[in-house]
């Protein structure tokens, strides 16, 4: 009886913890390996939360602060990207909501003088041997069960000064390591098959970079990771009703490393929980550690501010003078002083966020609706090319539309092609959709030889290489021969990589295109042949080839008006020595190249049998109207063919038209881009000439902005902004709300486009707002850990964000506008309403202000729909 009970005890614990960690794993996300980066929200756990209340509770946990600096609103001002009439209508707005203790009068012109980007104040933080104010920091807690539990070794130090927390992270990061690595060292970590916590568990006991007395505890504790959570806790005195906070603050502490042990839950169904066992080890190491030190009494959470300053304040903007701030009473002096304070925290730069974000949504109000008046009567299009939404496809689009009879589309990137691809060559296949989805196909590119080709001899021998030389450096003997052999050459590349990068460049292309070339007849296994492979199955069915070809040219808005030749331009970007070379490659696509499935789809197009069931369907493609397919190098502004078919009279004169455009197209495309770039790029020589350089040089740290200064994403026929520079701000995607009558092609823009949208913009505003904890540091620090992640030097968390030279142009100058994104629809006000009341999450977006939301009826006017 004793023993049943036991078990059932055990039972409950492990179902109670399992509840507790998936909810405490709200504060992160999933962390992809760096080979496949892909775009993350930080936050997208926390929308059902206001912006506002999200940004306190990270300032109260982690000291993480989310609002751009008041250095930023500043350089934003001088850019003209904030406008005061703006600064002053989000005042009165934000005064109107607040339950203000001193006159309005006084609040106006203390408030006005602090939100001078003119001339900037700063609240001083704490000095020695004067008055001070304590202001505790509200309770923010999220769902206002309980207050939020600091870990108890935040605040220990050992003996030679180091917090302890430090320590926990410290040993945290090496089992990770140890454990995630993706065949890069020359051993294994013994009893990695049997899982991160029991192989953890058994070397952990014999670990020398801990005390005897430490490892002396590890031994005591369970062998079940939830018991030894339950036991933990217990130990550290932490009410069980605090247990989920407690937790959280566990993976707030490394959220890179935490958020890589999500990433391998979801993509797995291994019974080993590594989430689970990631707090099971932290747990353990934190205890073995401070047991010493308990009982701990931890400190209230506060900030203290500088009375005298704060006062001073009040004087320096005129409002009192010495003797009328000495008049005044005690507690009314405390009243101003604490209207400066809460001023502070919740007022100012939550003001001029929403000033800064209301600034660009009026000059794109502006910009669209003044030249909706300058539309034109346009020849009919000899070619429609359908471009991904990034925006870096938007003043590439201008130019080709500039140049000719010349149509652009934009669409996501994947093209609705739910797929996993295998390329031909490759030993591993890849998603090819965004990251939020789950692939239902497989495509798989062959060719139809039996024997083995030159490319995959070539292949093999070049991969044989690459594993001699490394398993060579990982071995003690062969590893003294290596330098003499490898000696010459490798500085002979560095010498050349360093100081000819762009000749260098090519010959290594032209080499690889030459001695690597794929065959030209390879095949994609479009047709299902009832073989499944990674649990999806390996083609499409007929009616699937159909349903994805009239869902694809739907989105597009290619259900009526066909040109002879229509080209899928997937994208993808060139650089060298990159890390985040995926994060460059289609947001869409999960961290790769689109081109993929531009070909994909333009077979499917080009099917007879897909045509004719188009025709029962009432979608009549020309039969002189071909498909192709092309990828878009953003690095190089470049249109690279990777499927040309067999063309009609009319395609073939429409494919020499687009191809004898492309190079001026080309040319004006990197001059316009270029300009951008800090050095003036475009001042030294040709601008092809210097992107190829750009992109070859090894040492460049930025060879191209990728999605920076990224804004808006407008959902609209190309007539509303055809017209319009749109700077490459914009996400563009096709939308005809007179083609869509129940409103469902828009929902499923607004689910699937414009959500992995929105993760891109919050990715590169919290990169630069918060870059200690959200970016990934400068690039020329960088070490990849374990072949799957960044750290900067040998023991950091493994990092989320993006490079600092991604969203800066300077040590202290931003390039990236950190503003949330702003969705415009062009759409009547029934649409928008219907959206939502039957898109829940949307709703909650925009409600929570985690993006702004506008749109422009039928008749051309504006309307905003934010709650600010």
């Amino acid at each position: 009886m004793g023993k049943h009970k036991a078990v059932t005890n055990q039972s409950q614990h492990k179902d109670n913890i399992d509840q507790i960690i998936a909810k405490a794993s709200r504060v992160i996300v999933p962390l992809s390996p760096i080979s496949v980066f892909a775009a993350r929200n930080p936050w997208s756990n926390l929308e059902q939360y206001a912006f506002q209340d999200v940004a306190q509770w990270l300032t109260n946990v982690r000291d993480v602060d989310i609002y751009p600096t008041m250095h930023m609103f500043e350089q934003a001002y001088q850019r003209d990207e904030i406008d005061k009439d703006m600064i002053e209508f989000k005042l009165q707005t934000w005064l109107n909501q607040s339950m203000l203790s001193i006159d309005r009068q006084f609040a106006e012109r203390y408030a006005r003088a602090m939100l001078d980007l003119s001339n900037i104040v700063d609240v001083t933080r704490y000095s020695e041997n004067k008055k001070q104010v304590n202001q505790y920091n509200e309770t923010i807690n999220l769902d206002d069960e309980t207050h939020t539990v600091p870990l108890v070794s935040t605040y220990l130090m050992d003996k030679d000064g180091r917090r302890l927390i430090d320590i926990v992270d410290y040993h945290v990061i090496k089992w990770c390591k140890l454990y995630l690595d993706d065949a890069q060292s020359g051993w294994t970590m013994p009893n990695r098959e049997k899982g991160l916590f029991f192989a953890w568990q058994r070397l952990a006991q014999h670990d020398p970079a801990l005390t005897k007395q430490q490892r002396a505890r590890l031994k005591t504790l369970p062998s079940q990771a939830e018991a030894l959570i339950h036991m933990v806790l217990q130990k550290l005195d932490i009410a069980e009703a605090q247990y989920q906070t407690y937790l959280e603050n566990h993976l707030l502490s490394l959220p890179g490393w935490a958020g890589m042990m999500l990433w391998q839950d979801e993509q797995t169904s291994n019974a080993d929980q590594m989430l689970l066992s990631y707090l099971a080890i932290r747990l353990g190491i934190e205890w073995a550690i401070v047991e010493p030190y308990l009982p701990v009494n931890l400190p209230e959470n506060s900030i203290t501010y500088e009375y005298d300053e704060l006062a001073e304040h009040w004087l320096d903007i005129g409002i009192f003078t010495s003797e009328q701030w000495q008049q005044l009473s005690e507690s009314e002096k405390n009243a101003y002083i604490n209207f400066a304070l809460q001023f502070e925290k919740h007022g100012r730069r939550q003001i001029l966020l929403t000033a800064w974000e209301a600034t660009y949504e009026h000059q794109l109000e502006a910009t669209v609706t003044t030249n909706q008046d300058n539309e034109q009567e346009s020849q009919k299009p000899q070619v429609q090319m359908a471009f991904c939404i990034d925006v870096r496809s938007e003043p590439f689009r201008r130019q080709i539309e500039e140049a000719g009879a010349f149509e652009t589309i934009g669409v996501a990137g994947f093209f609705g092609l739910p797929i996993v691809k295998e390329e031909l060559g490759q030993s591993h296949s890849h998603p090819s959709l965004p990251v939020m989805n789950q692939p239902q196909h497989k495509i798989k590119e062959y060719t139809h030889e039996q024997e083995p080709t030159s490319f995959r001899q070539h292949q093999h021998i070049l991969k044989s290489i690459t594993y001699t030389f490394k398993k060579m450096k990982q071995n003690a003997l062969p590893s003294l021969l290596l330098p003499e052999l490898s000696g010459p050459w490798l500085t002979l590349q560095m010498f050349s990589r360093s100081f000819a990068p762009r000749p260098i460049g090519k010959l290594i292309r032209k080499f690889y295109d030459g001695w690597l070339q794929k065959p030209n007849d390879t095949t994609l296994s479009l047709d299902h042949c009832n073989i499944n492979e990674e649990g999806v199955p390996v083609g499409f069915t007929n009616e699937e080839k159909v349903d994805y070809v009239q869902q694809a040219l739907r989105l597009m808005g290619l259900e009526l008006e066909f040109s002879p030749l229509i080209v899928l331009c997937g994208h993808g970007s060139q650089s060298a020595n990159n890390h985040y070379a995926s994060s460059l490659d289609c947001g869409a696509c999960g961290g790769a190249a689109s081109g993929f499935n531009a070909k994909v789809l333009a077979q499917l197009c080009n099917s007879t049998e897909v045509r004719t069931a188009l025709n029962e369907r009432s979608i009549v493609i020309p039969e002189d109207t071909i498909f192709a397919a092309a990828e878009h190098q953003t690095s190089t502004d470049e249109l690279k063919w990777i499927y040309v078919p067999t063309m009609s009279k009319a395609g073939q004169n429409a494919l020499n038209q687009i191809q004898a455009a492309m190079p001026d197209i080309t040319y004006r495309a990197n001059e316009q881009r270029l300009k951008a770039l800090p050095d003036n790029h475009i001042l030294k020589q040709d601008p092809i000439k210097e992107v190829h350089r750009l992109t070859n040089d090894w040492s460049e740290i930025r060879p191209e902005w990728g999605l920076a200064r990224n804004a808006s994403f407008i959902i609209g026929s190309r007539d509303l902004t055809k017209n319009s520079d749109l700077k490459g701000r914009a996400f563009l995607h096709n939308y005809d709300w007179e083609q869509d009558d129940d409103g469902s092609l828009l929902a499923n823009i607004i689910s699937g486009p414009a959500t992995v949208a929105q993760w891109i913009n919050l990715q590169y505003y919290a990169s630069t707002v918060a870059p200690h904890y959200y970016s990934s540091g400068s690039k020329t620090t960088q070490t990849i850990t374990a072949g799957i992640g960044v750290m900067q030097g040998n023991a950091s968390d493994l990092l989320t964000g993006l490079p600092w030279q991604s969203v800066m142009s300077a040590d202290n100058k931003m390039y990236h506008s950190p503003i949330r994104l702003l969705i415009v629809v062009h759409a009547p006000n029934a649409y928008i309403k219907q959206l939502l009341n039957e898109q829940h999450d949307f709703y909650q977006k925009v409600h929570n202000g985690w993006v702004k939301l506008a749109s422009i009826d039928e008749f051309g006017d504006w309307q905003h729909w934010s709650v600010d």
